[in-house]
């Protein structure tokens, strides 16, 4: 029912518009072609002018009205970086576009047609041109280098300290994995996926350092203040990892792994504070469009301190435990490397906090 009300509402609408048409038609027929073109040509001039003076009162305001409420502070030593870049890009790009866009209309409406006034033409100016052509060139060269530059920090090396994270997109979720006391990732083929089994990623049990590795689905936890490495994959589809409160975002490629870098500045208990929202979470969003259940695809990141990570890290149970493995791969005990592994890993938090 509503939408046959919908299609006769622009049914009607069309009509509308053709007949004020029909009858401009007959008015400009009455009343001579000249003068009606001449009537409009000052009507339009003088909304063109009204739609400069409404739209630039209408870009300020939304800007007075937004402004810090869409993305917020950035989270990430990187993100504020990027920030900066996008502020840059803004301001350049913002002057221009209001300087042309008052030129664009001023000129539409103070040039109008007039029989007293003989346009003048121009053809042709190399010095003009070269202006035109060089000063944005520069411009667009300094913002790409800027760019260039923030993308290569993000994707280069680490540094030595940072926590590794392994990141893995599926229909439609995140899977995260944590190295073991070995601070190795184990072999994985995609063969070896098991759902049933809780081998999520394929990983190879007679790799012993797979054995330690930590495999969730719950939140991607990280430290406050110390640097994250992500390495990035996915199951099936192309998915994105999109990291707005920290500025960051990579696409998840199947059979070739990505990374990326940043440290987290506040915990989400911090973060909570600053919103003045007792429910936010930082998030991890699918940035490619994956399959129907795109818009399910969230993510839960917790940036927390050195000791509450500790003791998360302690509760969690190696995925050769948690899973089912053949029984010819099946360790004798297998409660026993779930109680090494997190002393071993605690021990491991401990040293380096120390350090």
């Amino acid at each position: 029912m509503s939408t046959l009300l919908i299609i006769a509402i622009l049914l009607l609408g069309f009509i509308v518009v053709f007949q004020i048409a029909k009858a401009s038609e007959y008015v400009s027929v009455l009343k001579g072609e000249k003068k009606t073109f001449e009537q409009n040509n000052k009507i339009n001039g003088f909304l063109l002018l009204a739609f400069l003076i409404l739209g630039l009162i209408g870009v300020y305001w939304c800007n007075e009205l937004f402004k810090g409420k869409i993305l917020g502070e950035a989270a990430s030593d990187h993100g504020e970086k990027i920030d900066t870049m996008l502020y840059i890009t803004i301001a350049i790009t913002g002057v221009v576009f209001i300087i042309t866009q008052i030129l664009l209309f001023w000129f539409s409406y103070k040039y109008q047609y007039s029989e007293k006034r003989k346009p003048y033409y121009f053809p042709h100016d190399n010095k003009l041109e070269i202006i035109w052509t060089v000063v944005p060139a520069i411009a667009l060269t300094v913002l790409v280098g800027f760019g260039l530059f923030y993308w290569f920090k993000i994707t280069g090396d680490a540094p030595k300290e940072a926590n590794v994270i392994e990141i893995t997109g599926k229909q439609f979720g995140w899977i995260y994995r944590y190295p073991g006391k070995d601070k190795v990732f184990g072999k994985k083929y995609y063969k070896n996926i098991n759902e049933g089994q809780l081998n999520q990623l394929g990983l190879l049990w007679e790799d012993k350092a797979a054995q330690d590795d930590i495999v969730t689905n719950e939140a991607m936890y990280m430290i406050v203040g110390r640097p994250v490495k992500l390495v990035i994959n996915s199951r099936d589809v192309v998915h994105d990892v999109g990291l707005v409160h920290f500025r960051m975002k990579m696409d998840a490629v199947p059979g070739t792994p990505t990374t990326m870098w940043f440290t987290p500045k506040y915990t989400t208990a911090q973060m909570k504070e600053k919103t003045g929202n007792p429910d936010f979470e930082y998030e991890i969003s699918c940035d490619q469009m994956c399959g129907k259940g795109h818009y399910s695809m969230k993510g839960i990141v917790k940036v927390v301190e050195p000791a509450e990570y500790l003791l998360w890290l302690a509760k969690q149970k190696p995925n050769y435990v948690m899973s089912n493995p053949p029984a010819e791969t099946a360790p004798a005990t297998p409660a026993a490397p779930a109680a090494d592994s997190t002393v071993t890993a605690a021990t491991e938090i401990k040293k380096t906090l120390s350090n």
